[in-house]
């Protein structure tokens, strides 16, 4: 399993393969910012911590990219919420 996060501007999402399979979370760039607006874990990996890692990997990607991010979907605000670490990124 692929342990890395990848921005596709072409889709706007950062994605995490698992296998054959695609752990996605799409984002729009509004003023320079990423909003988060929605997360996708493929059903058959729910509840196997896939979620938490892309999270993780996409808010590292946002660091050290120097942008902020909005999480308008609430698996990555809550994400946020729980790694402190990441919430000096949010604005909103």
């Amino acid at each position: 399993m692929d342990e890395h996060v990848v921005d596709n501007p072409a889709m706007s999402r950062y994605e995490l393969a698992i296998g054959d399979e695609v752990a996605a979370a799409y984002y729009r760039i509004e003023d320079g910012r990423v909003v988060l607006v929605h997360t996708e874990v493929p059903h058959q990996f729910t509840g196997q911590g896939i979620g938490s890692r892309l999270a993780k990997g996409v808010f590292e990607t946002i660091k050290a990219s120097g942008r902020r991010a909005i999480a308008k979907c609430p698996f990555m605000a809550a994400y946020a919420s729980r790694h402190p670490e990441y919430m000096a990124l949010l604005d909103g």
